[in-house]
């Protein structure tokens, strides 16, 4: 499968909890951070959720 790398550009501040959720739940703990996630239709709802604080690459 697919891997695609996620990286948070903007801070979780003042955005929804359930959006900060999300964010932990990628794995994602502060600007800057990367995580490399399987292309899967889980993680790409997800990343939809937060498509504003990250930002997507393929691996």
């Amino acid at each position: 499968m697919e891997k695609i790398k996620i990286k948070q550009i903007r801070s979780s501040i003042k955005n929804l909890r359930s959006q900060k959720l999300t964010l932990f739940a990628l794995g994602l703990r502060g600007i800057g951070k990367e995580v490399v996630h399987q292309n899967t239709p889980n993680i790409i709802g997800m990343v939809k959720k937060v498509h504003h604080l990250v930002e997507v690459t393929k691996v």
